[in-house]
């Protein structure tokens, strides 16, 4: 994948190409192809006629939208990368938090090397240590703070891999139990 590539799909996050195509991201991809058939069809230069008017430019807007929203998502490898820019840029939104769940009640996987928990809909919660280490980090930086013994601690927002809930993982038990003093 080229790096000229990868920066016109890091610019597309912000604007979801399954939007772009009126399709969901567990689609397939012949689903994803009809979509844009469909839509390619519909906003094409040659059917807009050579009209310079205003219509004829949003459709010809439309028809490059499509078209690269396409590129990105037919090719298995650059939709890959897609999701899981996707999926980063999702958790750092502000999102509401359903429960805080404690590192101490999570599963450690070894194989895979992050924390596991299960999601009411039967989904998983997983975090990787390094992404609940920086998360503080990140924050601190964000908002200029300096070090507090509060901002110490570990966590993170983390999104179950089913459903749009969203949990934050934090610390140990230890700091539930000084919580609940």
């Amino acid at each position: 994948m080229s790096a000229s590539h990868l920066r016109r799909m890091n610019q597309t996050i912000e604007k979801d190409l399954y939007a772009v195509l009126g399709a969901n991201p567990s689609d397939s991809v012949q689903q994803l192809r009809h979509r844009y058939q469909q839509l390619a069809l519909q906003y094409h230069p040659d059917r807009l006629g050579g009209d310079c008017s205003s219509e004829a430019e949003s459709g010809v807007k439309k028809f490059l939208e499509v078209d690269a929203a396409w590129r990105v998502l037919s090719n298995q490898t650059t939709r890959t990368q897609y999701d899981l820019q996707r999926r980063a840029w999702t958790l750092k939104q502000d999102w509401p938090i359903d429960s805080t769940v404690y590192v101490d009640d999570m599963t450690w996987d070894d194989d895979q090397g992050l924390y596991t928990h299960s999601c009411r809909c039967g989904g998983v919660f997983s975090v990787t240590e390094e992404e609940l280490e920086e998360e503080p980090q990140r924050k601190q930086q964000d908002e200029g703070e300096k070090e507090t013994e509060e901002g110490r601690h570990k966590g993170a927002i983390v999104c179950c891999d089913t459903c749009s809930l969203s949990v934050y993982v934090t610390g140990s038990t230890d700091e539930k139990a000084q919580k609940c003093q």
